[in-house]
Formats: C-alpha cells, sequence, structure tokens
C-alpha cells in the first residue's frame, strides 16, 4: 500500500510534460493499494512482536514483493514494449540500486519513465526497510529484527539513537537532506531541474541509472563531473559518521574512523593509477582532462555508481579490470553503496597479517584492532564465513551463465556487476545488458538480490534449520 503512492509522482510527471506514459503507473498504483489492501485487513489487528527468523524473512519479501510489483508499469508500458524478464530485470535493478540498465533509446523514453527509474533508486538507497522499520512501531510490531537485518555491515547491533524508530528516522532526514543538496549542486553547475532532482535521486543512492543514454557524459562538464564524485563519495560514507558528525557538529568522526580513511585512501590510489596509465598510453593529451575522467570513473565504478563519462572499456585492458575488482570492495559499510563494503576487505587484510606474524611467531597472541578498538575473533569469523558465501555464490551465478553460452569476460563482469550492484561490465554488458538471454536475466536478478541483501539475509532462507519450529 505504502509502495503504491511512489506510481502517483510519475503519473502527475506524465501530465506536467504531456508526452504519454502516465496510464500504466495509475494502474500499477490501483493494482498495488487493493492487493495491499486485501493482504493487510484480514490482519489489521495482529499486534506481535518480532523474532530474528521473521525479522530475516519479512526483508527477503520486502524486495522480492516490492520489487516484483514495481515491475508493474514497465509490463504494462506501450514505449518501451519490454518483456516481462525485461520488466523484472529494470525494475530488481532500480530497487537494489544495481544501474544494470536493458533499455536503450533512453533520451527519447516519457519522463514518467525516466522519474520512475530514477525515483526506484532513490527509494531502495537507504533501504526501504529503514523506513519502514520507523512506521512499523506505530502499528505495534518491533522493528529491531528488520533493522539489523537489511543494515549493511559486520557490525550490525549498535544504534546511533535509542530507540530504533528514531535511528531510522534519523537515517532519512539525513538522506532526505543530501539528496536535495545534491540536486541543488548539479542544478547550479547546469543541469535543467528535471535532469538535476533525478540525478541526485540516483547519485545519492549510488544507484548509476541516467535520464541519458550517454550518462553523466551527456552533460560534457567538468563541473557536474565533480558535483557526482563529491556527493559519491559522500554517500560511499558510513552514515552513521554523517550523524555523529551532524550532532557533534564536528569532523573528528571522519578524521578517527579507520574505514573511512581506507575509503578515501582507495579512492585517492584508483585515481593516480587511472591518471598515470592515461598519460602514459596516450589516451588523453590532455592532463586536465586525464585527471577529471580518471577521478570521475575510479570514484563512479569503486562506489558501485556506475556513472559514465566515457566508455571506460575502452581504455587501457589494465585500467577496466581494476576497476572491475575494486567494485568488489565498494563502499563503507552503512552506506548506500554495495560490495563487500571496506570495513571487511580491511578486515581480511588484518586477519593475514596476523597468519604471517603467527607463522613467525607462534606461540604469540595477536589481536585484531579496527582503529584503536579490538576485535572479538566471532566478528573475523564472520567476516570470513561471508567472504567464503559471496565467492561460493559469485561462482554459481557464473556458471550458470557459461552454461546460457555467455563468453567468460562477460559473465564474470556481468555478475560481478549484478552482486556488487555496479551496473557495467565489460563485453556484452558493457553498454547495456539488452543483448543477453532471459535465463541469464533472471540469474542476474537472483545475483542483485543477494547483493544488496548481503549474501547471508538471503542465504539463510534456503537452511533446513531456519524452517525448523
Amino acid at each position: 500500500m505504502l509502495l503504491s503512492v511512489t506510481m502517483l509522482p510519475p503519473a502527475l510527471i506524465s501530465l506536467v510534460y504531456r508526452d504519454g506514459g502516465g496510464l500504466p503507473f495509475l494502474l500499477g498504483f490501483l493494482w498495488c493499494i487493493f492487493t495491499g489492501f486485501a493482504a493487510w485487513y484480514p490482519h489489521r489487528n495482529e499486534k506481535t512482536d518480532l523474532k530474528s527468523r521473521e525479522g530475516f524473512l519479512i526483508v527477503v519479501l520486502f524486495w522480492l514483493v516490492l520489487a516484483s510489483f514495481s515491475a508493474i508499469p514497465f509490463i504494462l508500458l506501450e514505449q518501451p514494449n519490454l518483456s516481462t524478464a525485461d520488466a523484472f530485470f529494470e525494475s530488481f535493478s532500480g530497487l537494489t540500486t544495481t544501474g544494470a540498465t536493458i533499455l536503450t533509446h533512453i533520451d527519447d523514453l516519457p519522463h514518467a519513465v525516466l522519474w520512475y527509474r530514477q525515483q526506484l533508486q532513490w527509494l531502495g538507497g537507504m533501504g526501504i526497510i529503514v523506513l519502514a522499520v520507523a512506521v512499523l512501531p506505530m502499528l505495534g510490531i518491533g522493528g529491531m529484527q528488520l533493522y539489523r537485518a537489511e543494515t549493511p555491515g559486520p557490525v550490525k547491533d549498535s544504534k546511533m539513537t535509542p530507540r530504533i524508530a528514531d535511528t531510522a528516522k534519523h537515517l532519512w532526514y539525513i538522506y532526505l537532506g543530501l539528496t536535495v543538496a545534491c540536486a541543488l549542486a548539479y542544478w547550479l553547475a547546469g543541469m535543467s531541474g528535471f535532469d538535476a532532482i533525478c540525478h541526485a535521486f540516483s547519485t545519492i543512492a549510488i544507484g548509476g541509472f541516467s535520464t541519458h543514454d550517454a550518462s553523466i557524459g551527456y552533460f560534457n562538464s567538468p563541473a557536474i563531473n565533480l558535483v557526482c564524485v563529491i556527493f559519491l563519495l559522500i554517500a560511499g560514507v558510513n552514515f552513521a559518521l554523517h550523524y555523529a558528525a551532524v550532532q557533534s557538529r564536528s569532523l573528528k568522526s571522519y578524521i578517527f574512523d579507520p574505514e573511512f580513511k581506507v575509503f578515501i585512501g582507495i579512492q585517492v590510489v584508483l585515481t593516480l593509477i587511472c591518471f598515470t596509465v592515461l598519460i602514459n598510453t596516450g589516451t588523453y593529451q590532455d592532463a586536465d582532462h586525464a585527471l577529471d575522467q580518471a577521478l570521475f570513473q575510479s570514484v563512479s565504478i569503486s562506489t558501485t555508481a556506475g556513472f559514465a563519462t566515457t566508455s571506460f572499456s575502452e581504455w587501457p585492458t589494465l585500467l577496466p579490470m581494476l576497476l572491475i575488482f575494486s567494485s568488489f570492495i565498494g563502499g563503507c559499510a552503512g552506506s548506500t553503496g554495495g560490495g563487500m563494503k571496506v570495513v571487511r576487505v580491511t578486515l581480511l587484510y588484518l586477519q593475514g597479517l596476523r597468519e604471517l606474524n603467527k607463522l613467525v611467531h607462534p606461540r604469540a597472541i595477536f589481536s585484531i584492532k579496527l582503529g584503536r578498538k579490538v576485535l572479538p575473533d566471532k566478528v573475523v569469523e564472520a567476516v570470513w564465513g561471508f567472504f567464503s558465501a559471496y565467492a561460493a555464490v559469485f561462482v554459481i551465478c557464473m556458471l550458470l551463465l557459461l552454461a546460457t553460452g555467455m563468453d567468460d569476460i562477460t559473465a564474470f563482469t556481468a555478475v560481478a556487476a549484478c552482486i556488487n550492484n555496479l551496473g557495467p561490465g565489460l563485453g556484452e554488458v558493457a553498454a547495456n545488458f539488452s543483448s543477453i538471454n532471459d535465463t541469464s536475466k533472471w540469474v542476474l536478478i537472483m545475483a542483485m538480490l543477494f547483493g544488496r541483501l548481503e549474501i547471508f539475509t538471503l542465504l539463510v532462507l534456503f537452511t533446513p534449520a531456519f524452517w525448523r519450529s
């Protein structure tokens, strides 16, 4: 029922621009609100507290059901005319903030469709569940289990405020404030009002959808590129740090956070590598232009946004593969970015160092510290468990794509683009995913869900123990 309301703005946009495309969203609104009402009304008086098992199940069903119902307008559209697989792919890609698209000639689409795609990413960015956490307590249903299942990152028990509903509200206030600031910055940099709002939606969500086939490259503006980079970096940082900075009115929370420092360090190193290679290979003769492109693509791909100002797949082979691999790291825990998260990769690195030190000093006791905090072994074990599950899901999805006849480069990068919620890949999926078969699209939809739900949240549903009473 809440989702149905989100289909009204595209219908209004259609009326404003008078370019058609509004009717499918009105029909989608009616379909969602009546289905939702029919499911809710018989159980309107139920009041109970959720257990962890119900929390995990509801989180998964939220993404499955809401993304499926979000596909209704795409199915009903006459222009473009999408198959069921294409409609679901676009919907899931939007809501999971993956940014992979099967659409071509995006510039010619009705404004209602353009707005809806960007809006889907914005809603999925912080997670519809976090919004639900602020609402569910009012219905007499506890929300902590939902929050713990949804929030990305290895440490999920900490809350910024005593009540979980307050936490969700503060997250959304910050999210909304950053969206408004980003839209204004885009507009001042030269975008139209419509483009500024739409790209602010997908930038703060680290989604990657654009209202143009050429993505950010359509505007050919270093100022717009810089605005995009700045807000992608902001959105790629743990939102708890933003909250702490707002509350204390100080930047100390950023300065002393080890994950933040590693995150910024990764961006600097990637930019320097790309800039050096682009200059040395003569890809760009002008140093300023090379720096602009290197900075933009490095931040866009490594934060898993997937915006483009040029076809980075045509760069020297080292750089496309380097950037694709950087998306496996992704943003910080508690951000809207995808990937394994910076803190997990940092812990894997520290654990590797500890094992090497143990080889040299077998009797010594080494602890893993994140900043000044000593982490318990159960956190490190959870990270290794996540990494192994991540690798297993990745390999299975890639083998399934290879079984459909897809070439190896396309299969590898397509799975990487979807499980990391990145968007663009290499080979057949460098520009869009329209040329791959329907079976491959359904496999990649599952990869998007696994990536968005941090593997375990979805994987736990496949264990027999979960279903035992």
